[in-house]
């Protein structure tokens, strides 16, 4: 028994902590039998550096394809690059207004306890992409923006800035294997407000940006192509749009084209949300049944707890640490 895993199986015995271990041995079982996993991420979870367990997983195969907010899926590259300028503050509770206004007046965006520094890290990487934008506007294509990002992470000049370990970025793991990433309200980002600014500075055309309706008809491929060779799990890490964006293809499978798509055969959730009235992120599993989401056998594990805590003694559990 690895040591990891070994005390998991020994100490996570109830509550929370038996959730835990529960979810974790089916996500390893749900693998050993040829299914695959789709994982979606919300909060900051590039920030809270979840890379360093999460680019193992991909590069491991037992991540097939991620949905995530676009906040996650630019500040791997914020930290790839501008690790050595982040600064973190322990006390964050104790900030006044006043030192918070200091924090800005020397552009840096606090996360909790981890501040981005905007020139290093949001303006480096900005640069990169949008040359790739003004590319693609000359070339008269347009790809997603996840595609844009891989783009950049993969040129080697971008790669000689890495102040962190290659193997702790994500979306470099995600690159090199070339996994889908699904980025629903990508404009919700700080790239998203930069592709606005330089668009309403140069004109650049919104046609250079594929639109999230045509992600979801990429899910609905990618959905319908697997399902026939696997059975495909949902990891969900957190709530909100990262997450209720592809789980809703399967509703859309069934229900509007009509077609006979099996349920997800995986689920499980991290979340810090209670069950509450009409919010997304605290419902329970046996809602999803209702929506042809989840099937009743379907496995299903919720866990209530601080997600940088849960993932990586998940991922350390299925990959046999």
């Amino acid at each position: 028994m690895t040591v990891i895993s070994g005390f998991i199986d020994k100490n996570y015995r109830h509550f929370n902590a038996a959730a835990l271990r529960e979810a974790a041995a089916a996500y390893r079982k749900h693998i050993a039998e040829g299914g695959i996993m789709f994982m979606t991420l919300a909060g900051a979870m590039s920030t809270a550096e979840l890379g360093i367990s999460l680019a193992e997983m991909i590069r491991k195969g037992k991540v097939a394809a991620i949905s995530c907010t676009g906040a996650n899926l630019e500040e791997d590259l914020f930290n790839a690059v501008a690790h050595n300028y982040y600064k973190r503050i322990p006390n964050y509770r104790d900030l006044t207004p006043q030192d918070e206004k200091d924090l800005a007046d020397n552009n840096m965006n606090r996360v909790t306890d981890t501040t981005i520094p905007e020139e290093e890290a949001m303006r480096l990487v900005g640069g990169f992409v949008i040359a790739e934008w003004e590319k693609a506007q000359k070339a008269k294509t347009s790809y997603f923006p996840h595609e844009y990002l891989y783009k950049v992470i993969l040129n080697p000049e971008f790669q000689k800035l890495f102040q962190i370990p290659k193997e702790h970025s994500w979306m470099l793991a995600a690159a090199e294997k070339n996994i889908p990433i699904y980025v629903p309200g990508w404009e919700d980002s700080t790239l998203g407000n930069f592709f606005v600014a330089h668009r309403m500075k140069t004109g650049l055309e919104y046609s250079v940006m594929k639109p999230g309706l045509a992600y979801m008809e990429h899910i609905a491929g990618w959905y319908s192509e697997h399902y026939r060779k696997h059975k495909i799990g949902f990891f969900q890490i957190g709530g909100g749009i990262a997450g209720d964006f592809p789980i809703c293809v399967l509703p859309m499978l069934n229900k509007d084209l009509e077609k006979d798509v099996d349920t997800w055969s995986y689920f499980c959730q991290i979340t810090d949300a209670q069950e509450s009235y009409g919010g997304y992120s605290g419902a329970l599993p046996n809602e999803k049944i209702t929506w042809w989401k989840l099937g009743i056998e379907t496995p299903k594990f919720v866990i209530h707890s601080d997600a940088s805590i849960v993932a990586p003694l998940i991922f350390a559990y299925v990959l046999g640490h």
